[in-house]
């Protein structure tokens, strides 16, 4: 591709040498730099980009995109010379790789009908309903998703909610190979802060709910909040706006965007509502715009999400009656209200609830539908994420579970025990002496079972569909559903 089409609307303040030069690839990583290519300096928050030029230049990179003058003459001569290299400079690098990689890649999301989603809760299950119905009704679909990215029924892995703009242009480049007509993806607010989703087209944004998380990250709510309402912001007056008015901030998001804005409610007046009818560990009976659907997914947040993925339907042309049908067929995504039986008529729920709304929204889910049933709380917090989350964790596992066990989640570079500290903190004594606290998160859950009286409910909170610990840097395998199979194979051995 020439690079003249590349650096198109990209913030280009200046090109040295030849902007009409063949690229061959694109890439934001001198690592992956090779011959024939473009490199993007990127300045990130805890590196910088630039400090690579010369690395990039040495695999072969022919064309580099930079901001700072000063830095870009430092690595050209430690490069020994710039010779035959076309120096693209630009106002904001990551602007300008967004926009970049979407043009190497022609602009895929313009072929696509883009649906994402933001908000704190919600997004995950959201997107993987939206790409099971879509699919469930004919169409060949795309999956950007925390848990995996699909092109039509390929899965790939993930690191991020919202990848790099080059893997994202990438993916939805081979969507629109694989002849894929809708895109589901959710949008974080980091991702929106870094203009990871600079340059897409989106039909359709969805806003489910704004609680505590990522503060580690953008420090206040204010901000945390102004990033996510940029995606609404930046919407074209084509594009469709759907919006949760029973959060608080659910008509601030769509405040000021040129989109056409469609509302929801499952507790008040709404262009779309929904109200739960009945409600068991087998499903809930909705009743959505005065039609009646039963779904396999069970809690109020579910009956959120399950009607925001019916305005997302309906926005983009779906029949109401047809929907409904295909709605009451979709099962959890993985790891969110995940149900496994054990002995002694205890059940599991595995759930990815790793925030105050996440894990308040299941607990009282799984108190309100098994009244009368011991409910047990096991869960722990992230290391180096939000502290200020983890008292209030503690509280709310207080006020719900019979039972605690306060374990360790991904406890990165921070000590476990001191994690556990800070959620100890937000104990009360009533709190305190229904909790235990185990360091090792097998074990945790191997005293849940152990110790859990008949027809006991046990909530393991954190991991969902995670198979592995991040303790330090490494990535240990663990998978908590094998670690339950392994527990209730031991109590049906005991129990012979």
């Amino acid at each position: 591709m020439i690079l003249n089409d590349i650096i198109a609307d990209s913030g280009v303040v200046s090109v040295t040498g030849d902007r009409y030069i063949e690229i061959s690839d694109i890439c934001n990583d001198s690592r992956k730099a090779t011959p024939g290519s473009l490199f993007i300096a990127v300045k990130g928050h805890d590196a910088d980009g630039q400090t690579y030029i010369a690395s990039a230049i040495k695999a072969g990179a022919v064309a580099v995109a930079y901001e700072d003058e000063d830095i870009l003459a430092e690595q050209i001569a430690k490069a020994g010379g710039g010779a035959g290299i076309a120096l693209v400079k630009v106002e904001n690098s990551r602007h300008a790789v967004a926009i970049m990689a979407a043009n190497f890649y022609d602009n895929p999301s313009c072929k696509l009908t883009l649906i994402g989603i933001t908000g704190t809760n919600g997004k995950t299950t959201t997107v993987t309903l939206l790409y099971n119905l879509f699919m469930s009704l004919g169409y060949n679909c795309g999956l950007l998703s925390t848990i995996a990215n699909f092109v039509g029924k390929h899965r790939s892995e993930t690191e991020n909610t919202t990848a790099d703009p080059i893997t994202i242009n990438y993916l939805m480049h081979e969507m629109v190979n694989e002849g894929c007509e809708y895109c589901f993806m959710e949008v974080s607010s980091i991702g929106l802060e870094q203009e990871r989703v600079s340059g897409l087209e989106f039909k359709v944004a969805i806003f489910s709910n704004l609680t505590h998380d990522h503060l580690d990250y953008h420090k206040t709510f204010a901000e945390y909040l102004r990033c996510k309402k940029l995606f609404f912001d930046n919407l074209g007056a084509n594009a469709v706006a759907i919006t949760n008015v029973d959060d608080k901030n659910g008509m601030v998001m769509v405040q000021n965007t040129k989109a056409r804005v469609v509302t929801y409610s499952c507790k008040g007046m709404a262009d779309h509502t929904c109200r739960i009818m009945e409600e068991s560990m087998e499903g809930m009976l909705l009743r959505i715009d005065g039609r009646e659907a039963w779904t396999k997914l069970i809690g109020q947040h579910n009956a959120y999400n399950i009607l925001a993925i019916y305005c997302a339907a309906l926005a983009v042309g779906a029949n109401p009656d047809e929907t409904l049908v295909k709605i009451s067929g979709l099962g959890p995504a993985t790891g969110r209200l995940e149900n496994r039986k054990g002995p002694n008529d205890i059940t599991a729920v595995i759930d990815y609830a790793h925030t105050p709304d996440a894990l308040e929204n299941v607990l009282k889910t799984l108190k309100d539908i098994d009244k009368g049933r011991t409910l047990i709380c096991l869960f722990g917090c992230g290391g180096d994420r939000d502290k200020t989350k983890r008292p209030e964790m503690a509280k709310i596992a207080e006020e719900y579970a019979d039972r605690i066990i306060v374990t360790s989640d991904n406890s990165r570079t921070e000590k476990t025990e001191d994690i556990m500290n800070d959620i100890k903190a937000g104990f009360s004594p009533k709190g305190l002496a229904k909790a235990i606290f185990i360091a090792d998160r097998k074990e945790a859950i191997r005293t849940a079972v152990m110790t859990a009286p008949k027809g006991a409910v046990i909530l393991l909170a954190g991991k969902g569909h995670e198979t592995y610990q991040i303790i330090g840097s490494e990535h240990r395998h663990f998978d908590e559903r094998e670690v339950l199979d392994e527990v209730f194979s031991q109590v049906n051995t005991e129990n012979k």
